[in-house]
C-alpha cells in the first residue's frame, strides 16, 4: 500500500448492489470503497474525501416509483488551490470513481436533459447554476462534465491516474481509452457489502484479475440496433383497455409497444457480424469485446483437434493454458463457433460462445490442460420461416478458440456433411421432450427484423425508431386483458372432467416428499383438496405460499432477491453478495455454484424455502435499468451461471425462481400491457436460451413469469410459453408464479391457471387472484396449479428435514461465518480491469476475480 488520493463523490457513496427487489439490507456490516483500500493498506487523502462528504451526505435514490439521477459532484472552482496543492504532495497516483446506480421500475435516462423534462417521475440536480452537467443529447452511461473536469484535475496532480467504474452497465468508455494520461480503467462492479475488499488488493497487485467482461463496450451505445427500438412506445388505437394505475392514483396506463427488431444481433453477435460482412469498422465500435479482460500476467493457449462422441452428441477440445508471465494468475478459455450462412438464408451470427471454462491458479510456468465440451446441437440454428424447427446446416464450421469474442487464438473446422432438421419425436434438439416448433408466430407482429441479408442491406430500415403507433386489426382482435377475457368461453371446447375434491384419503405433503411428479400418489393428495383450498393456496402467494392444514402443508417463506435474501415480513435480510454481472465476469461456474451454496445456507438460519431469483433475463441495451440484476448479453454465459446458482441452492433444498420468464428486458412500460414484438428465432436463440439451460441443466422447480406481453397474450398466462415451451420442450417440474400481483388490468387468475401459471404473487385478497369460474376446465386448472406448487414445496428442505424449528438465533452468526468464508471467494467477483486493450500494455489493470485466500494469490505484488 502506499499513499493515494481518490478522487470523485462516488468514492463516499459507492454502488453495492441495485434498487428495488435486488436491493441489499442496510442492517448488515458493509466494506466501503475507502474501508477496502485501507485494508489492503493504502493511505488516502482525508482532505478529498472531506470535501465530498461536506458536498453531500448520501446518494440521491433512483426508486422503483421515482429516480433522482442526480450526481453529485463538486465542480472545479470547489477544488482550492490548496487542496489541489496538497493532493500533489499527498502522493502520485490518483484513483477517479466514477460510479452509476440502477434499479427496478426505470430505465437509465438515454437523453438526460430531455427525459428530466418530459418524465414526471425523475428529477436531476445540476452541480452548478452556469451550465447543466450533461449536454444535450448525452445519455447517464457518459460522462458529466464535472466528473471530466475533475479527470483533468485528477491528472494534473498525479503521475499515474486510475479511472474506477463503480457500475453495473456497461459505460461509455471511449474517450478515457483513447487518452494516453489514463493509465488504468478498472470495472468495479457492484460487489455486495464486502465486495470492495479486492479494490485495494487488486490495485496493491495482492491480487492478480481475471475475469471478463459479460458485455460489448461500445464506443457509441446509441448507435447500436437496438437503440431506436427500446424504451416507452404508446399505441393510439387501443384505449378501451385503458386501466387505472394501482401505483399512481389519477393516471391511467394503456397497452403500450416494443419492437425487439435487432434480431439475433445482438450485443457482440451484432458486432462482429457487421465486422465480417464489412459494414462496420469494428475499431472504431467497439472499445472492449465481449469476454475481455486483462491480468498482470500473460498466458497461451493452444487447442487440439475436435472430438465428437456420436453416441451422446459431446463435442470437445482440449485446451492447453501457459502461464508464460511472471506473476501467478487464472484465464479463461472460450470457445466460439461461425456457422455456414447462405446470403438470405436462416440469420447467423459470426461468432457465438459455445462453452468455456476456467484455469486454476497458474504459477508462473505452469500449464494446465481443460477439456471444453458442448453438444453438436449447439450449432443448429432456429428457422422460424420454412422448417419451423431447429436445423443443423451442411457446412464448414469453424470452431475457434479466442482471447474474447473477437481475437482469435486457434481455430479448426468441423464439417457436417448432410442437414439435419429437428422436426421428429426421435430427433429433437439438445433432449427437448417434444419437437420444438413454431409456437409464437402471433408474436412476430408488424416488424422488419434485422437481417444479415445482402450485407445487412436492411440495416436503416429494421433498426429505425417505430412510426407506426397502432396495433393491427388482426393482432388487436387476438389481444386478451382481464377486461375482454372469457373463461367460460375458453373452456367451451375443453374435454375435461370435473375432478374429485374433498375426498378423505389421509395422505399429508410430507408422505410425497421426494415422490416423482407423475406418481399415482400425488392423485390421491390432491383429490383432498377442496376448491376453496385450492382458491386459497394459489392466490396466497405473496413471498410465500399458504398452510393448507388439512394437508399439513406449512406456510413456507419465499424471499427476494438476487444477491442476497430479503424477507419483506420478518425485516430480517441477509448479508448483500455480489451482482449477478459480478459473478459474469468471472465466467466460473465453481463461484456461481458457491454462491448458490451461500444462499442455501443463510435461507435455513431465515426460514426461507423459495429464492426469487436467479434474474436469467438478457442485456439487450446498455441503458435498461435492471441489468445489475441480470447476468449478460449472452445466453450461453448467462444460463451456466444461472444453472450453477440453482444448484447450489437446491441442493440445501431451496428451490430458485428463475426470472422473468420471458422477454422481460426493459422496465420502461412493463406493466402498461407492453405488448413485445420478436422473431421466433430471435426468442428461442437469445432470450429463452439461459431459463432452457437453467431448467434442463441447472434442474430448476421455480418460475416466476415476467410482467410484459409476448405479442397479443401476457407472459403469465401464455399457454405457447409456460406449456408448450416449459413444460412439454423442456420437461418441466415445479409451479409458475406472476410477477407481482397487482391486477394491472390483464392478470387474472381464471386466465393464468388456464395458460400454465400457479401462484398469485398477492400480498392482499384479491377477487381476481382466486379461480372464478370453477367449471370443469377451471377446477382441472386449479388442479394442477396445486399439483405444481405442492410438489415443488414437498421437495423443499422444509420437507426433506422435517418440521422446521428455530432453536436458537443464528443470524449474526451466520452472517459473519458467510462473510467470512463463503463470500471469501467471491470478494473479487465486481472488478473488470479494462483499459488499453487495443495496446495489450501491461502495466493496465483489468478484470477482477479474488482466489479463495490470499496464500493462492500467489504472488506479493503484480508487475507494473
Amino acid at each position: 500500500g502506499s499513499a493515494i488520493n481518490v478522487w470523485g463523490w462516488g468514492s463516499t457513496n459507492p454502488i453495492y448492489g441495485g434498487t428495488g427487489s435486488g436491493s441489499l439490507s442496510k442492517d448488515n456490516p458493509t466494506t466501503t470503497l475507502l474501508d477496502g483500500l485501507h485494508n489492503a493498506g493504502f493511505t488516502t487523502n482525508d482532505e478529498l474525501t472531506n470535501l465530498y462528504t461536506s458536498y453531500r451526505a448520501e446518494r440521491p435514490e433512483v426508486g422503483m416509483f421515482k429516480a433522482d439521477w442526480s450526481l453529485p459532484e463538486p465542480t472545479q472552482d470547489k477544488y482550492s488551490d490548496d487542496l489541489l496543492s496538497n493532493a500533489t504532495a499527498f502522493g502520485d497516483t490518483a484513483v477517479v470513481t466514477i460510479a452509476r446506480s440502477g434499479g427496478e421500475g426505470f430505465d437509465l435516462p438515454r437523453n438526460v436533459n430531455q427525459e428530466m423534462a418530459d418524465n414526471p417521475y425523475f428529477s436531476y440536480t445540476n452541480n452548478s447554476e452556469e451550465y447543466a452537467d450533461f449536454e444535450d443529447g448525452q445519455g447517464y452511461l457518459e460522462l458529466t462534465r464535472p466528473e471530466k473536469d475533475m479527470i483533468e484535475l485528477a491528472k494534473k496532480t498525479s503521475t499515474k491516474t486510475v479511472v474506477v467504474i463503480n457500475a453495473a452497465n456497461a459505460f461509455q468508455l471511449g474517450d478515457l481509452q483513447d487518452d494516453p494520461e489514463i493509465d488504468a480503467i478498472v470495472w468495479a462492479i457492484p460487489g455486495g457489502q464486502v465486495g470492495f475488499n479486492a479494490l485495494g488488493r487488486i490495485l496493491d497487485g495482492e491480487v492478480n484479475p481475471s475475469a471478463k467482461t459479460p458485455d460489448t463496450f461500445a464506443r457509441d451505445i446509441k448507435a447500436g440496433p437496438a437503440a431506436n427500438n427500446f424504451g416507452d412506445f404508446q399505441y393510439t388505437n387501443m384505449t378501451e383497455f385503458a386501466q387505472d394505475d394501482p401505483f399512481n392514483k389519477g393516471t391511467q396506463t394503456q397497452p403500450s409497444f416494443v419492437n425487439y427488431s435487432d434480431s439475433i444481433y445482438v450485443g457482440y453477435r451484432w458486432y462482429e457480424t457487421a465486422a465480417a460482412e464489412g459494414v462496420i469498422d469494428y475499431g472504431n465500435e467497439v472499445v472492449y469485446p465481449f469476454g475481455f479482460g486483462l491480468s498482470y500476467t500473460t498466458f497461451s493457449q493452444s487447442m487440439s483437434d475436435i472430438t465428437v462422441d456420436e453416441a451422446t452428441g459431446t463435442m470437445s477440445v482440449d485446451v492447453t493454458v501457459t502461464n508464460t508471465g511472471q506473476v501467478a494468475g487464472k484465464d479463461v478459455v472460450q470457445i466460439y463457433d461461425n456457422p455456414p450462412y447462405t446470403d438470405g438464408g436462416i440469420e447467423k451470427a459470426a461468432a457465438n460462445l459455445l462453452s468455456y471454462e476456467k484455469t486454476k491458479l497458474l504459477e508462473p510456468g505452469e500449464s494446465q490442460t481443460l477439456t471444453v465440451t458442448w453438444n453438436r446441437d449447439a450449432l443448429a440454428s432456429y428457422d422460424s420461416v420454412n422448417a419451423k424447427a431447429y436445423v443443423l446446416e451442411a457446412g464448414d464450421y469453424t470452431i475457434s478458440a479466442r482471447s474474447n469474442s473477437h481475437d482469435v487464438i486457434d481455430e479448426k473446422t468441423y464439417t457436417v456433411g448432410a442437414t439435419q432438421t429437428f422436426d421428429t419425436s426421435d430427433n429433437t434438439h439438445d433432449g427437448d421432450q417434444v419437437v420444438a416448433t413454431n409456437r409464437f408466430d402471433d408474436a412476430k407482429g408488424d416488424v422488419t427484423y434485422l437481417s444479415r441479408a445482402g450485407h445487412f442491406a436492411n440495416f436503416a430500415e429494421s433498426t429505425a425508431a417505430p412510426t407506426n403507433f397502432e396495433m393491427s386489426e388482426a393482432d388487436k382482435a387476438k389481444f386478451l386483458a382481464t377486461s375482454n377475457y372469457d373463461a367460460a368461453a375458453a373452456d367451451a371446447d375443453s374435454s375435461a372432467t370435473m375432478p374429485t375434491t374433498g375426498a378423505r384419503n389421509g395422505l399429508v405433503l410430507g408422505d410425497l416428499a421426494g415422490l416423482d411428479y407423475d406418481d399415482p400418489t400425488w392423485d390421491q393428495l390432491l383429490d383432498q383438496l377442496t376448491v376453496k383450498e385450492m382458491n386459497t393456496l394459489i392466490s396466497k402467494g405473496g413471498y410465500g405460499s399458504p398452510a393448507i392444514s388439512s394437508i399439513g402443508k406449512l406456510r413456507v417463506s419465499d424471499v427476494d432477491g438476487p444477491a442476497s435474501l430479503n424477507n419483506n415480513f420478518t425485516g430480517v435480510g441477509s448479508i448483500g453478495l455480489p451482482s449477478a454481472v459480478s459473478v459474469a465476469a468471472t465466467f466460473n461456474k465453481e463461484l456461481a455454484r458457491s454462491f448458490g451454496d451461500a444462499i442455501g445456507t443463510m435461507a435455513h438460519d431465515m426460514q426461507v424455502s423459495g429464492w426469487y431469483a436467479p434474474a436469467t433475463n438478457t442485456h439487450r441495451y446498455a441503458y435498461a435499468g435492471r441489468n445489475f440484476e441480470y447476468f449478460s448479453e449472452d445466453p450461453v454465459l448467462a444460463g451456466t451461471l444461472v444453472a450453477e446458482e440453482i444448484k447450489g441452492a437446491q441442493a440445501r433444498g431451496v428451490y430458485a425462481f428463475l426470472k422473468h420468464f420471458a422477454l422481460n428486458d426493459q422496465e420502461t412500460n412493463r406493466t402498461h400491457m407492453l405488448t413485445t414484438w420478436t422473431n421466433e428465432q430471435a426468442m428461442r436463440e437469445i432470450y429463452l436460451r439461459p431459463f432452457e439451460i437453467g431448467v434442463k441443466d441447472g434442474g430448476a422447480h421455480a418460475i416466476m413469469s415476467a410482467f410484459n406481453y409476448i405479442g397479443p397474450e401476457y407472459a403469465g398466462a401464455n399457454s405457447a410459453l409456460l406449456n408448450g415451451v416449459l413444460r412439454d420442450e423442456w420437461g418441466f417440474r415445479g409451479m409458475v408464479l406472476t410477477d407481482y400481483f397487482a391486477g394491472y388490468g390483464y392478470q387474472n387468475a381464471d386466465q393464468i391457471t388456464r395458460g400454465g401459471g400457479d401462484l398469485m404473487l398477492a400480498t392482499i385478497d384479491m377477487p381476481i387472484a382466486t379461480v372464478n369460474v370453477q367449471d370443469a376446465a377451471g377446477v382441472t386448472a386449479l388442479r394442477n396449479a396445486s399439483h405444481n406448487i405442492l410438489y415443488t414445496v414437498a421437495n423443499s428442505w422444509m420437507y426433506e428435514n422435517g418440521q422446521p424449528e428455530v432453536t436458537r438465533n443464528t443470524w449474526e452468526y451466520i452472517t459473519w461465518v458467510v462473510a467470512g468464508l463463503l463470500i471469501l471467494s467471491l470478494l473479487g467477483l465486481e472488478l473488470v480491469a479494462i483499459r488499453r486493450y487495443r495496446t495489450r500494455q501491461a502495466k493496465a489493470v483489468i478484470t477482477v476475480e479474488q482466489p479463495a485466500s490470499i496464500d493462492e494469490a500467489g504472488a506479493d505484488k503484480a508487475e507494473e
